[in-house]
């Protein structure tokens, strides 16, 4: 597939041309190293590690013209990045979409670079995350360490879990791990998410080393599912698939984020009768595939 879209290319290159020569001879310098050093640090748990790693390739006082700057040149390598990486068909499909979107985010360059927005973009550009929906990215390599299990069961949520975590192979890895892209939410519906779990089905097919899918989120809490039931479809569906949920636990970031988008849920929140918390989906590879096989299976007929 040709990724190479006149009009991003020449989006990208705009962007590039507002730079200083001295903010170009910057990014000229550090790109290399800065994307080796990423990818060096994309298996953490922590997904905002590669953009750390660029950053500390940058160095202090980096501006977010800089920052955009690299990003729209590591946009430019993008299809030969993703021409090197033997993608499915249904992941190399959403391309198109994704890269027009960032091509018009970085053309805008309003206001600061939201850290997260950043975070999303190194991974992005180096294809350390590839597109999963209109609305959703998936990391191609993430942790599932024991010790969320272990801490699961100490805190009394029950067993099931573990022996899951231990028929799924234990300390297997890389997993794929799915985050939402809060830029671009028109995909953020049932349709969206179940597409989101088929192409990281697609993936594992294509990847036997995978060992599955996982999420890390307030919205796979079980009383969302009365509270917010137009959610219900992001932790049933799943589970309906063969996943299982393992206590996170709440926090001020699940917190900020179940109130932002609901104000019931808010009300529920800061009266006291709802806390928030994020709970870790856990999708292993053969439920997974199978789950996406009787998807297709339910489409044809």
């Amino acid at each position: 597939m040709d990724l190479h879209l006149t009009p991003d290319v020449a989006a990208f290159q705009a962007v590039l041309a507002r730079l200083s020569s001295e903010d170009w001879a910057r990014i000229d310098s550090a790109s290399q190293t800065a994307a080796a050093k990423a990818a060096e640090a994309a298996p953490h748990w922590d997904f905002e590690m590669p953009a750390k790693a660029v950053d500390a390739v940058l160095g202090a006082g980096v501006s977010d013209e800089v920052r955009r700057g690299l990003i729209a040149s590591w946009a430019l390598q993008l299809p030969d990045r993703v021409a090197a990486m033997a993608l499915p068909a249904e992941v190399l499909a959403l391309y198109p979409y994704w890269i027009e979107q960032l091509a018009a985010f970085l053309t805008k360059a309003e206001g600061d670079y939201v850290f997260d927005h950043w975070a999303k973009d190194v991974r992005f550009t180096l294809g350390l995350s590839v597109p999963a929906a209109k609305s959703q990215v998936i990391d191609l390599s993430s942790p599932v360490g024991p010790g969320q299990i272990i801490k699961h069961v100490r805190d009394g949520w029950g067993f099931g879990p573990l022996f899951r975590y231990l028929a799924a192979g234990a300390k297997r890895e890389p997993w794929l791990e799915v985050h939402t892209e809060s830029r671009w939410l028109r995909g953020f519906n049932e349709d969206g998410w179940n597409e989101a779990w088929a192409t990281a089905a697609e993936l594992c097919r294509t990847r036997p080393e995978l060992a599955g899918m996982i999420g890390s989120s307030w919205f796979y809490d079980p009383p969302l599912t009365e509270i917010s039931p137009r959610l219900a479809h992001l932790r049933l569906n799943p589970l309906k698939g063969g996943a299982f949920m393992v206590h996170q636990g709440p926090g001020e970031i699940h917190t900020e984020r179940a109130g932002t988008a609901s104000a019931s849920r808010k009300a529920l929140i800061d009266s006291g009768d709802y806390t928030a918390r994020s709970w870790l989906m856990v999708w292993p590879r053969k439920e997974l595939i199978a789950w996406a096989d009787s998807r297709k299976m339910g489409e044809a007929g």
